[in-house]
This record gives C-alpha cells, sequence and structure tokens, in this order.
C-alpha cells in the first residue's frame, strides 16, 4: 500500500506532498490518503510531478467529474485541461483573489494546476483559507453573515473589453454568459464533508450581498475581502517547473502574482467539479 509523507507548510493551510507519482494510475489507497490531507490542509503540493495534459486530467478525475471552462483555452490533448499562457490569453483576472468558477451553480470542488513554463523569478501564487478567516471573524459578525447570500458573476472577471476583442471572442464571451448568468450562494459556506465553515465570497466573481442595502453591501464586501487576504490565513508558493498544486475550492481562494511581465508562464489546470453551496 502507498504510504504518503505529508509536510504541513503553513497553520492555515498548504502541505506538501511525497511518495506518488501522480503520472501513474492512482490506487484507492493514495487517493484516500490524498483526500483526507486536502480536507485537512486545504492545499497541497506535489514537486517534480511532470505530468502530460491527459495524465493530469486523469488524476483530477479520480476525485470527481471535470469541468470544461466555457472561456479559456483547453490542451488540443485533452479539453478538460485549460491552458493559461501569458502569451497568448489574457490572465489579469487571475492577479485577484478569488475562488474558482463560482459563476457556476455547482462551483468546482478543488482544481489541479501544473506549472509547464515559468519565468526565471516571479509568479508566485497565494492561497487564502476561508475556515481561517471565517473563525478569526468576531461572534457578532459571524452571527450577521450566517444566513446572508451573495451574487456571484461570470462578467467580473471576464469583462467584455478583455475578452470580447474579436467577433469570435465576443460570441464566445455572450454564450458563456447565457449559459452562466449571475448566481447567489451562501457568504458562509458550510464544507459537505467536514462541516466547518467558511467565507465564501470573492473579488473575482462576487458582486454584492443580497440582502442588504448597495452602500452596505460595499462596505461588508470590502471588509471581507480584505479581511480574507490577511498574511496569517495564507500560504506563498514559489513554483518549480513541473510542481503540482491541487486544492480544496470549497474553502479556499487564490491570487497568481502577476509580477513578472514580460516573461512568460504556462500553467495548466483541471477543475474538479463539485456541489451545490449550502
Amino acid at each position: 500500500m502507498t504510504t504518503l509523507t505529508i509536510e504541513p507548510i503553513s497553520p492555515a493551510l498548504g502541505a506538501i506532498v511525497s511518495g506518488v507519482r501522480l503520472a501513474d494510475p492512482l490506487d484507492d489507497a493514495a487517493r484516500r490518503q490524498i483526500e483526507q490531507a486536502l480536507l485537512d490542509h486545504h492545499v497541497l503540493f506535489f514537486r517534480d510531478q511532470p505530468l502530460t495534459p491527459t495524465q493530469q486530467a486523469n488524476f483530477a478525475a479520480r476525485f470527481g467529474d471535470l469541468h470544461i471552462h466555457p472561456i479559456y483555452p483547453s490542451s488540443p490533448e485533452q479539453r478538460e485541461v485549460i491552458v493559461l499562457d501569458t502569451a497568448v490569453t489574457d490572465v489579469r483576472d487571475n492577479a485577484i483573489w478569488h475562488t474558482d468558477v463560482t459563476f457556476l451553480e455547482t462551483p468546482a470542488l478543488g482544481a489541479v494546476l501544473a506549472a509547464k513554463q515559468l519565468p526565471p523569478y516571479g509568479g508566485d501564487t497565494l492561497w487564502a483559507s476561508g475556515i481561517a478567516a471565517f473563525e478569526a471573524l468576531s461572534k457578532p459578525l459571524q452571527r450577521l453573515l450566517d444566513g446572508l447570500t451573495a451574487t456571484h458573476d461570470i462578467s467580473k472577471s471576464f469583462p467584455q473589453e478583455r475578452f470580447g476583442a474579436t467577433d469570435a471572442d465576443l460570441a464566445r464571451l455572450e454564450e458563456a454568459r447565457k449559459k452562466n448568468p449571475p448566481r447567489s450562494h451562501p457568504v458562509i459556506r458550510t464544507h459537505p464533508v467536514t462541516g466547518r465553515k467558511a467565507l465564501f465570497v470573492s473579488d473575482g466573481f462576487t458582486t454584492r450581498i443580497n440582502e442588504l442595502e448597495p452602500a452596505e453591501s460595499r462596505a461588508v464586501l470590502d471588509l471581507l475581502f480584505a479581511h480574507f487576504a490577511r498574511p496569517e490565513f495564507t500560504v506563498r508558493w514559489r513554483w518549480r517547473e513541473n510542481d503540482v498544486a491541487f486544492w480544496d475550492n470549497r474553502v479556499t481562494q487564490h491570487y497568481a502574482v502577476d509580477d513578472y511581465r514580460p516573461q512568460r508562464r504556462v500553467m495548466h489546470r483541471a477543475t474538479i467539479l463539485g456541489d451545490k453551496p449550502f
């Protein structure tokens, strides 16, 4: 039986996992260990894991069905793997604190991100724990937020001025908006496995808290966005080529630091579909 080594790297979240080769078929014992480590640490890092897009998709699919992104380009080899290449795609929407695809009715369970080409330095990614952020709020504010809902809108991170440059781009964007209208999700989400509560709003997609007046909503969201990004709730990863990160999208946000241009950065991501937040 495969026995993995789990090395925590931050109190709030994050662990390095060794003792497994992700390119190989994942047996049930290793899958269970990785799944438990994900529940415990929320974002896992694997060093020296060269993966083809198909191998990456096969690994991610051991944890659920995979999402096909409506806007980002995908790998010709594996359409469930998106290609985040700064030479061909505007990825500035990743340089903001966000939780992936919360514009879906059932946002992602998690995502598997592989580093394919990196700048000599820079291009780190940060993750933040929604659980740690929620638990650090005062009890009165926790009670206020629990039961409120917020709107998540694909247009906030994918505006027409950046993703509708050509007729084909505009048609793709309009189709994505049509299929993904604004959705409402709880401001405080309960993890479906652990039962722990987490903040579930992000600057990337959340536009307003539905039950509050507009000025109140803006003030509360600004407070929560700033609170979520406090350093003690975060971990920062300095990528090496062939690193892989796997995070629990239900209780985290992340931020891809855009500090390396004009150098090129290429990442591949497989996104695992989740369930309806409650």
